[in-house]
């Protein structure tokens, strides 16, 4: 199933305005596990950093939805983003200008491959980025040097118990785009420390709960839109029944520590 063009149909809706756009933040914010978990990591790392003129990059930016979330943290803090895609920099460029954000916002074209601006950021975000990048310790590395000293880099990306819904040998990934299944806790560490970092977190998310909440609310939903767009006319409906029960489950994965996990959340500090 091509998942691409599903986001990107769904992303072409919402930015017919920029109340919609705002409304698709949140809805992705709460639906998105991922979100939870690192926004938990956030705002842990930024409760003595919200009066200081702090920088960070969102590296593989996508719709910017991180990007908004943290422009509202702090009116000191400037952000800088990347992603590949020239369109979704364009929508970004945007609706950051129409909402009085764009003197601190600014979204870019780059490659992470060949990206970095050495001692720049306080910290970097890289959101479900590293499993469609191939050289991904030249990555890694690339994120070190763009730190300063005590910088932090938060990544979320799955791993490989399950992640990209790989579960056994010779499955397809549901989410075509991606270069790998999933890193294991091991490789992911000792890729981050050969890159120059000093300190790595790494801690499963997605466990059972977490699991069950992203095949509601994300895996059936948009394997019924790829099947057929009439299932737009059944989404809300569907959503009314099953968004509590993904809030209940959300909450219990960040909550507790998943022993197993398809995704995980990881904290390398420079």
């Amino acid at each position: 199933m091509q998942y691409d063009p599903i986001k990107k149909s769904l992303g072409n809706f919402f930015n017919k305005t920029p109340f919609l756009r705002k409304v698709f933040y949140r809805i992705l914010n709460v639906l998105l596990l991922r979100a939870w978990h690192i926004y938990k990591h956030i705002r842990r790392w930024s409760k003595d950093k919200k009066n200081l003129p702090i920088h960070i990059l969102d590296a593989g930016s996508g719709f910017g939805q991180y990007t908004y979330t943290l422009s509202k943290m702090s009116d000191l803090w400037q952000i800088t983003a990347v992603d590949v895609k020239i369109e979704q920099i364009h929508d970004c460029n945007l609706f950051f200008q129409k909402i009085g954000k764009g003197d601190r916002v600014k979204f870019y074209v780059e490659d992470l491959v060949t990206y970095q601006r050495p001692h720049a950021y306080d910290a970097i975000l890289s959101i479900d980025v590293m499993e469609h990048i191939l050289e991904d310790e030249v990555v890694f590395r690339n994120f070190g040097t763009s730190l300063k000293k005590h910088g932090v880099l938060f990544i979320s990306t799955p791993s490989d118990q399950g992640g990209s819904d790989v579960h056994h040998e010779g499955d397809n990934s549901f989410i075509e785009e991606h270069v790998r299944d999933g890193y294991s806790k091991e490789e992911i560490t000792q890729k981050l420390l050969k890159a120059g970092f000093s300190k790595v977190e790494v801690k499963y998310s997605y466990g059972k709960y977490g699991s069950l909440s992203w095949r509601l609310s994300m895996k059936y939903p948009i394997s019924w839109i790829g099947k057929s767009r009439w299932f737009f006319v059944v989404l809300p409906f569907y959503y009314l029944v099953i968004f509590p029960v993904c809030l209940v489950l959300n909450w219990i994965d960040v909550k507790r520590e998943n022993s197993r996990g398809t995704g995980l959340i990881v904290l390398a500090y420079k």
